[in-house]
């Protein structure tokens, strides 16, 4: 029996290949089990009279790090499901701040595939990833690096 949801294969992701994901809103429940969870207990995250006097922010401002987090998971659940292998590393630039109430997606693009030389049967794939806000604002990008499987297993030569 067939199963869907399963991700996209190293076949699956040449250089030049885009797509986006679907969209999340960003809710005040997220901020706060983000940064209790992970213990970024900034002024900044949690106290709503220094954001209105003290703050360059004014509103209920995402850590940038809630952000990446949110996009990894829209992009796992779309396309790494038994293929993505490891994370291996990648940059990140935050451009625009998120706020409870924004919907975001992921925009990606691949931007450098290549078979791995010392696992065989898997590639390595880099994509633009660019976290997009509902009025086209984009808030972060980052260039992950992946290990993904190869759809045939086997290394080429």
């Amino acid at each position: 029996m067939e199963t869907l949801g399963l991700g996209l294969h190293f076949e699956d992701l040449p250089v030049g290949r885009q797509f986006q994901t679907i969209g999340r809103t960003i809710t005040e429940a997220d901020i706060v089990a983000f940064v209790n969870c992970t213990g970024m207990v900034e002024v900044l995250f949690t106290d709503a009279e220094f954001l209105r006097t003290q703050s360059d922010i004014k509103g209920r401002v995402a850590p940038g790090a809630l952000g990446y987090c949110i996009a990894e998971g829209l992009l796992v659940q779309a396309t790494m499901q038994h293929t993505g292998y490891a994370f291996l590393n990648m940059e990140l630039n935050i451009e625009a701040p998120i706020f409870a109430g924004d919907t975001i997606h992921v925009e990606c693009e691949v931007i450098e595939a290549r078979q791995s030389k010392t696992r065989p049967g898997r590639g390595l794939v880099r994509t633009r990833n660019k976290i997009v806000k509902q009025d086209g604002t984009v808030a972060l990008t980052y260039t992950p690096l992946r290990m993904v499987k190869r759809r045939d297993g086997a290394a080429r030569a």
